[in-house]
């Protein structure tokens, strides 16, 4: 039985690498502002933008259909962990404009939100992958799956920002060959 919330644990997988090079980035003495705005834009547009998309547009509402309350219990959860990832994003996109301008303490404040956001979503996709989606398995139908999967698979190929989740995957790797591999 093909599950819609294997796609998502699969964008889970990369969510997690680009993780990794942005904790190796904060181990790099100086590292290139063009790649901080790469991360930053890789989050919003693929980990929140496709990613998350799918998510709150498609299943976390199916399953809000389903019985599941989107004002508390774990949907709830997963959204407002979703806002505050957003704000760390937004502290980093910020303090890299101040880094940018010339003020160096800025990037103690980027590593720190880079922190906060890492330790946040690690926590998250762990909660996802052996909670949530689990849930959303056993309380969605098989047709419920399919429609899910179809949907996601139409959100991976379209053009989000000009890019699909393959050109996607390919910057996170070639942050990963900088970072990961210095």
């Amino acid at each position: 039985m093909n599950k819609a919330t294997q796609n998502l644990e699969d964008d889970h997988i990369y969510i997690l690498r680009l993780i990794d090079v942005m904790q190796a980035m904060k181990e790099c003495p100086a590292p290139e502002v063009e790649h901080l705005e790469e991360a930053v834009a890789l989050i919003r547009n693929f980990a929140d933008g496709l990613h998350h998309a799918k998510e709150e547009s498609l299943l976390f509402p199916l399953m809000a259909e389903r019985g599941f309350s989107v004002t508390q219990g774990p949907v709830a959860v997963m959204l407002q962990e979703h806002t505050i990832g957003r704000a760390f994003v937004r502290g980093i996109d910020e303090n890299i404009q101040l880094f940018k301008e010339g003020d160096l303490s800025a990037l103690n404040l980027i590593y720190s939100n880079m922190n906060g956001y890492s330790e946040l979503l690690q926590n998250h996709i762990y909660k996802e992958n052996t909670m949530l989606f689990r849930m959303a398995d056993n309380a969605l139908s098989q047709s419920d799956q399919d429609s899910l999967s179809t949907q996601f698979e139409k959100i991976d190929i379209q053009s989000t920002n000009n890019n699909s989740k393959s050109d996607y995957l390919a910057r996170i790797s070639n942050l990963e060959h900088v970072y990961m591999h210095a």
